[in-house]
């Protein structure tokens, strides 16, 4: 339970808390709002807030829940059985990014390949064959190689600084006004390596000459080829976290010990790696994937102490309901934008009255409870009528 909890509370701040935190800022910018405001936006670059912490933690859940599933599908069925589960489910998940992303209402090549659903299909893709083919020694050794070797790619790895005027301080990205190739200097004879600017890195440059179709950030994207290996990696940490769950000979307390403690360490080595490989979330550094992956295990070791050990499991619930129906909401969200269609019920005239009668930016503030409020509504029901839509 406490694993579908935490889906939940991750994909709760997707669908609409943290507009309700933005509307509460409007209402009283004082320092505590402020700055639990400020944790739910993305860092610019280097860097990382809570916000940062939501893609991550979900892409470490998968890994988790593989284990369980995959496990399970194994010695009823069989490994071939497992396998042709992995193939049917990446595949699908891929298929319904490519629809969340705008499908082929646009012409060619104005359609996103590489985006945040599409990103997690290829680390359930990757990190479930790993686990299907390899005991936990080997996947400990993938791991770090994934880690180590993307590190090693972005350090010494040199390419040409595409920049306009190489050495220049003009980064390459969509808020500069740079929206396609031919705008960037891809003829540069000047050579670098061990680069990390916004624009300016192995990552970034291998998008702008290999990866096709719209790049959300102009000539790069955040979920874009090469960055898609460290993030196997939250993925596969996701597993070893799975494989403690699921060991017999390991009490529970243990468990939340190796959890936190784990977690603590992880976070403390990332940040310390961030010193010469900075954490940046848009390039999935390694020193991220520890940061985010040590944060993740922190939460699971105290959602899994207080849900699962101590039993206190009512104030969960919706969460729960969130949790056992994620991609659905997440997918519903983007349809019909559950913010949007809470003005057909509390905007207008209604919104009004509330910012002159009780305060600015409580018309906001409704809003955004009733756009939160719709989406654990719909949860709710499917959960109450025992539908769960999974791939």
């Amino acid at each position: 339970m406490s694993l579908d909890a935490l889906r939940g509370f991750d994909m709760f701040w997707i669908i609409g808390a943290d507009s309700l935190v933005q509307a509460l800022r409007r209402m009283n910018d004082g320092w505590l709002v402020r700055g639990v405001a400020s944790q739910l936006e993305h860092k610019d670059w280097a860097g990382f807030a809570f916000y940062d912490l939501i893609f991550p933690l979900f892409v470490f859940i998968v890994g988790v829940s593989l284990v369980f599933s995959l496990t399970k599908t194994m010695e009823q069925a069989g490994k071939a059985a497992a396998l042709q589960r992995v193939f049917r489910r990446s595949a699908l998940l891929f298929a319904l990014a490519i629809v969340y992303s705008g499908g082929v209402s646009r012409e060619w090549p104005d359609i996103r390949l590489m985006g945040v659903l599409n990103r997690i299909a290829l680390c359930y893709f990757f990190a479930a064959l790993i686990f299907c083919f390899f005991r936990w020694r080997g996947m400990l050794a993938i791991c770090a190689a994934l880690l180590a070797g993307y590190w090693a790619l972005m350090t010494f790895v040199p390419f040409p600084d595409v920049r306009p005027t190489p050495g220049g301080t003009q980064i390459i990205a969509k808020e500069t006004g740079f929206t396609n190739i031919a705008q960037l200097n891809m003829q540069s004879t000047n050579r670098i390596a061990g680069v990390f600017v916004k624009g300016v890195n192995l990552a970034n440059y291998l998008d702008q000459q290999y990866l096709p179709g719209k790049k959300w950030d102009g000539t790069w994207d955040p979920e874009g080829l090469l960055s898609t290996l460290p993030a196997i990696g939250t993925c596969l940490l996701g597993v070893f976290a799975g494989l403690l769950l699921m060991n017999q000979s390991i009490s529970d307390q243990q468990k939340v010990l190796y959890l936190i403690g784990g977690g603590m360490v992880a976070v403390g080595v990332g940040f310390l790696w961030g010193l010469q490989f900075p954490v940046i979330k848009k390039i999935w550094t390694s020193s991220y994937v520890l940061v985010a992956g040590g944060y993740s295990a922190i939460l699971l070791g105290v959602f899994f102490l207080v849900v699962d050990v101590w039993k206190y499991q009512k104030w969960a619930q919706p969460f729960v309901w969130i949790g056992m129906n994620s991609i659905t909401v997440y997918l519903a969200n983007n349809i019909i934008d559950f913010d949007r269609f809470a003005l057909r019920f509390v905007g207008g005239d209604v919104r009004n009255f509330f910012e002159a009668r009780l305060a600015r930016g409580f018309g906001d503030f409704i809003i955004a409870l009733a756009g939160l409020g719709l989406g654990v509504l719909l949860c709710y029901f499917l959960h109450r009528r025992r539908i769960f839509l999974r791939l």
